[in-house]
């Protein structure tokens, strides 16, 4: 049942509101209404924070489950993940051979058109790999292979391809950018060995944003910026995994001051909401321990961030405003896909949101109007 209403202090385009959401029968917003009130009167009050729902352009699992291994992996993750307030996902798939691409495709053909009722909505595939650098592999599996449009059009068919990371450096995925963003792919750079001069080729191409920024990257020296300067000098948008883990809350206040579309992913495997142990992440066997997921040989391997655990480090550990934070979980990833009607909460967009307390803990999620728990639906 769709919620009619959703009540509480509304972070719209225009500030915060303290009023009503009013929805429409297909869940998507017919008004906010209220009187505006500003953020300091937000964090004293007893009433639900009501902020755009979630977006996370880099998930590769949760709850136990892999995206790579076909079944109904792909609906246990996105059920996870709407659990932590995310209504809106890609799924990411790992480097590997042609045909575990194809299953882990035809996969999320048969799942992902049909949301599940308590879940995220599935927008399409973030093709992380197989388009990148051997020599940045990070915890991708070793099978780095340059671009071929034959394997990516076979792909596309089964089921969206809305992002594809590529190593620009790789022979022959420089010239193929461009038209690669003329067919609609959003492009961006990651797993890369390459300079800062072929980051700013790439982006005059065409490549929109970079793949979880510093991590698997040139790094920026002063004689040498490599693709970490090319993006805090150039990039409108770029990816960030806002654990605290994989970047230093220094760097992330870098890339926060240097990239206005900066926006949060989790980078989120199997292990994901789960205890200590071991999960798979496409063909690697990862652990879970004190809160990272690791190879064998100790290399960070995607992350158990969830993305209200992304919301409340902004606000309580890097210093953000509510409205900031919310714009880097959610508004900016919108933005970059070419979403006018998700990421805010405004007339004609989805009934997308999350209510939380004034601790910033989850009280309810609502995907396109419906609560993930139809109990808590108005």
């Amino acid at each position: 049942m769709t919620a009619k209403q959703i009540i509480g202090n509304i972070l719209t385009p225009g500030g915060f509101v303290r009023g009503v959401i009013e929805l429409d029968d297909e869940g998507r917003v017919l008004a906010v209404s209220g009187d505006q009130v500003d953020e300091s009167q937000v964090r004293d009050s007893m009433e639900p924070l009501v902020v755009p729902g979630f977006i996370d352009l880099h998930v590769h699992g949760g709850a136990g489950r892999d995206i790579m291994e076909g079944g109904d992996a792909l609906r246990r993750v996105s059920e996870l993940h709407a659990r932590h307030g995310t209504t809106a996902l890609l799924a990411t798939t790992m480097t590997a051979p042609a045909p575990e691409l194809e299953q882990a495709f035809v996969a999320m053909r048969d799942l992902g058109l049909q949301r599940s009722p308590s879940g995220s909505r599935v927008l399409g595939v973030h093709l992380e790999g197989p388009y990148i650098n051997q020599g940045k592999l990070g915890a991708q599996p070793d099978f780095a292979r340059a671009l071929d449009l034959a394997e990516l059009q076979r792909l596309n068919d089964l089921f969206p391809i809305r992002l594809i990371t590529l190593a620009p450096e790789v022979p022959g995925h420089m010239e193929i950018i461009a038209s690669l963003c003329a067919s609609g792919f959003r492009v961006q750079i990651g797993h890369t060995e390459g300079t800062y001069e072929e980051g700013l080729q790439a982006l005059s191409k065409g490549a929109g944003s970079f793949t979880h920024l510093f991590n698997a990257m040139t790094g920026l020296h002063h004689r040498a910026p490599g693709m970490v300067g090319a993006a805090l000098a150039h990039a409108n948008h770029a990816e960030i995994i806002p654990d605290l883990i994989h970047v230093h809350p220094g760097a992330i206040r870098v890339a926060l001051r240097a990239i206005a579309g900066l926006y949060c992913v989790t980078d989120s495997t199997a292990a994901a909401g789960m205890p200590d142990g071991d999960y798979r992440l496409g063909r690697h066997t990862v652990t879970k321990c004190l809160g990272g997921v690791r190879l064998a040989d100790g290399t960070l391997a995607g992350s158990t961030l969830t993305m209200d655990q992304a919301f409340r480090n902004l606000v309580n550990e890097l210093g953000l405003s509510l409205g900031e934070a919310s714009s880097r979980v959610s508004t900016h990833a919108a933005d970059y896909l070419g979403l006018t009607d998700r990421g805010r909460l405004a007339p004609g967009c989805w009934g997308d949101a999350v209510l939380l307390d004034r601790d910033f803990k989850l009280l309810n999620i609502f995907v396109e109007g419906r609560s993930i728990d139809d109990t808590h639906a108005a």
